[in-house]
């Protein structure tokens, strides 16, 4: 059945197999040692059981926080309307009274939308004018107090807006 030059070649055909086999072996060996070294590093300090109660304590609270999405983008919704900028300027309406007792104080939104409040002492009388402003301008005619006081308040913690 087998000729003379026959058993060689089966012999060396047997070896490289078998050589493939170890370099295999090797490389699976190698990937499992690597695998285990991760392994030992993920569950070092930890139980399997307490590591499972840390992966549900951990979804739990991912859980909740999808719940509160709708909360907390209600709150941004309030929050982009209420007055986080404001600017004040205090002057003397009238030269014989000193004391800086009048003041201009503008409030705005982070859209630079609000109202300006301007405050006017005088002896006998203190007067309270109200002028809206919209995206940082008003329709009526500002004081220099008034136009101070709105600049300040336009530029306040512009960092903390910035998208």
């Amino acid at each position: 059945m087998f000729q003379s030059g026959q058993p060689t070649v089966v012999w060396v055909l047997i070896s490289v197999i078998f050589l493939i086999l170890i370099v295999h072996i090797v490389r699976i060996n190698l990937k499992f040692a690597r695998l285990e070294k991760k392994y030992k590093l993920f569950m070092k300090g930890s139980s399997g059981q307490s590591l499972e109660k840390n992966f549900i304590k951990k979804f739990n609270q991912i859980d909740k926080l999808f719940k509160r999405e709708d909360e907390i983008a209600r709150i941004e919704d309030v929050l982009d309307g209420t007055f986080t900028k404001y600017g004040i300027e205090r002057y003397d309406a009238f030269e014989d009274i000193g004391g800086k007792l009048s003041f201009s104080l503008a409030l705005l939104d982070k859209n630079n939308n609000g109202i300006i409040l301007n405050v006017v002492h005088s002896r006998d009388n203190c007067f309270l004018y109200l002028k809206e402003i919209v995206r940082g301008e008003s329709y009526e005619l500002l004081t220099n107090e008034e136009l101070s006081a709105l600049k300040t308040a336009v530029h306040y913690n512009n960092d903390i807006y910035e998208d």
